[in-house]
C-alpha cells in the first residue's frame, strides 16, 4: 500500500511539472512537511524527491531546499552541446580561431603533399609517436617551462584522449581522485567510463584547499589528484608557486599521483612551473594544440616519468593505435616553424581583448575570471535560479553553461560560465549585453 501510495505521489509531482503546473524554481514542500501532508513515513516522502531528482525534474538544495527544474534546458548543458547547429550564439563551448588559419592549414596541406616523406605517413606510427616528432614535442613543452626527454613524451590524439589514456594505464576502477569541487567535465567523463570515485576538494584562493587535500589523504585512501593549476576552467585561477611546492610535498608524503592538466596554460604569461617540475616522478602533464591551434587539430602531449610511459602507450594502442601521421605532422611543422607560438602569442591577446569587452558589458555582476583566460565565471545571486536563467538566455538566442557540469561535490552553486573565444568580437559584445540584462532581471 505504501508503495503504491509512493508511486502516485512521484507521478503526480511528475505530471504536475511537465505541464506547468509547477513551474520551475518553484520550492516544493521540505520533506518533513511532505511526510506530514500526506501521512508519509520520512524516509518514503525522502524517496518521492529521490526519484523525481533521477528523472530530471527538481534538484534538492543543502540548506536551501527541494527545487523545481528548468526541464526545458538540453540535458548536460556545458559538455556536449553544439550551439552552432541550432543557430544560437554559442557562449558555452570555446573553439577559439584566428583570421587567416583556414590559409595555414591550406598552406601546411600543400607543403606536405610535395614532401618525401608522405608514403610514411599512410602507415601505422609508433604508439607514442615517432622519435624525431617526440623530440620536437619536447622542445615545444621546454618553451612552457617543462624540461622533458623526449623518451618521457607520447604523442596523442588531444589532451581528452591523454587524459583518459593516462587514467586507463595508472589508475584502477574504485580507485579515489581527488578533484576541484569545480572541474572540467572531460575529466569527469573520463571518470565516470572508468568508474573512479572523485572526492571533492574545497576551493580556496587560488586552488584547491590543500588542507581539505590533506585531511582527505589522511582518512581515504586517495590515490591520485586531478588539477589545472595554470588556467583552471571555469575559474580561470593560477595556482601560486607556493601552493604549488606544497601540493607537490602532499603528493610525495601519501604516494599520490599528479595529473596536470595545462590544455589552456599557453594563455597565462609568466605563470609559476608546472607541477611536473616540481614532482617529476610522480605528475603526468597533459596538454594539446585544440585551444592554442585548432580544436579540429586532435594532436595532444603527455609527459610523463619513464616508468609509466610504457603503461600510457599500451593505453595509446588500446584506444586508438596511434595518433594519425599526418594530423601529427602538421602539428610538428607549424611548432618547429614557429606558427605555434605565434598562434599561441595572438590567442593570448585575443583572449585578452575579450576580457577586456566582458569586463566593460558587465560592470557591476560579480566575476570570477583571469585577464587572458576564454571564460568568465558570473555567481549569480543567491535568489538566482542558474538553470531559470540559461534558459531565457536560450530564449534569446544565446546558449551558456550553468555550473552542474563542472560541479564534483552535492552542492552546485548557482552560477554561469561564459565562453568567450566562439564568436566574432561583435557578436560577442551584443551577446554579453543580453547576458547582463537577462542577470540583471532575475536579481532585482
Amino acid at each position: 500500500m505504501a508503495r503504491a501510495r509512493y508511486k502516485l505521489l512521484v507521478d503526480a509531482f511528475a505530471s504536475d511539472i511537465r505541464a506547468g503546473r509547477l513551474p520551475p524554481g518553484t520550492r516544493l514542500p521540505t520533506h518533513r512537511q511532505l511526510a506530514a501532508k500526506e501521512g508519509l513515513a520520512l524516509v518514503t516522502a525522502t524517496r518521492v524527491y529521490a526519484e523525481l531528482e533521477t528523472m530530471g525534474l527538481v534538484s534538492g538544495e543543502t540548506g536551501r531546499g527541494t527545487f523545481v527544474r528548468e526541464t526545458s534546458l538540453p540535458p548536460r548543458l556545458g559538455i556536449d552541446q553544439h550551439a552552432t547547429a541550432t543557430g544560437l550564439v554559442d557562449l558555452n563551448f570555446n573553439y577559439p580561431s584566428l583570421p587567416g588559419q583556414t590559409e595555414l592549414l591550406r598552406n601546411a596541406l600543400r607543403q606536405l603533399a610535395s614532401s618525401g616523406d608522405l608514403d610514411a605517413l599512410l602507415r601505422y606510427q609508433p604508439h607514442a609517436g615517432r622519435q624525431h616528432e617526440r623530440a620536437t614535442v619536447a622542445r615545444h613543452l621546454a618553451c612552457r617551462g617543462l624540461t622533458v626527454e623526449a623518451d618521457h613524451v607520447l604523442i596523442v590524439s588531444g589532451a581528452q584522449h591523454g587524459l583518459a589514456a593516462t587514467v586507463m594505464a595508472l589508475l584502477q576502477p574504485g580507485d579515489v581522485v581527488a578533484v576541484d569541487a569545480l572541474t572540467y567535465p572531460g575529466f569527469k567523463v573520463v571518470a565516470e567510463a572508468n568508474r573512479l570515485e572523485l572526492a571533492p576538494i574545497p576551493m580556496a584562493g587560488e586552488g584547491l584547499d590543500l588542507n581539505a587535500l590533506e585531511r582527505l589523504c589522511m582518512n581515504r585512501p586517495v590515490r591520485a589528484v586531478y588539477v589545472m593549476p595554470t588556467l583552471h576552467n571555469p575559474l580561470g585561477w593560477v595556482m601560486g608557486a607556493q601552493l604549488r611546492q606544497q601540493l607537490a610535498s602532499i603528493a610525495r608524503k601519501h604516494g599520490l599521483l599528479i595529473i596536470e592538466d595545462a590544455a589552456y596554460a599557453f594563455l597565462a604569461e609568466d605563470a609559476p612551473a608546472p607541477l611536473a617540475t616540481l614532482a617529476p616522478e610522480t605528475t603526468v602533464y597533459i596538454s594539446g594544440l585544440s585551444k592554442s591551434v585548432a580544436t579540429g587539430l586532435r594532436v595532444g602531449f603527455v609527459a610523463a616519468p619513464a616508468q609509466w610511459v610504457p603503461l600510457i602507450e599500451r593505453a595509446v594502442r588500446a584506444t586508438t593505435w596511434n595518433t594519425p601521421g599526418v594530423m601529427t605532422a602538421i602539428a610538428c611543422g607549424w611548432i618547429e616553424d614557429g606558427t605555434v607560438t605565434r598562434l599561441e602569442i595572438e590567442k593570448r591577446q585575443d583572449a585578452m581583448t575579450r576580457q577586456s569587452i566582458a569586463a566593460d558589458v558587465l560592470a557591476g555582476l560579480p566575476r570570477v575570471c583571469h585577464p587572458a583566460s576564454y571564460f568568465v565565471w558570473l555567481p549569480l545571486a543567491e535568489e538566482v535560479r542558474a538553470d531559470r536563467v540559461a534558459m531565457a538566455l536560450m530564449r534569446e538566442g544565446i546558449a551558456v553553461s550553468t555550473a552542474e557540469p563542472f560541479a564534483t561535490s552535492e552542492h552546485v552553486p548557482h552560477a554561469i560560465r561564459l565562453a568567450l573565444g566562439s564568436v566574432d568580437l561583435t557578436a560577442l559584445r551584443q551577446a554579453l549585453e543580453k547576458v547582463r540584462d537577462v542577470v540583471g532581471a532575475y536579481s532585482y
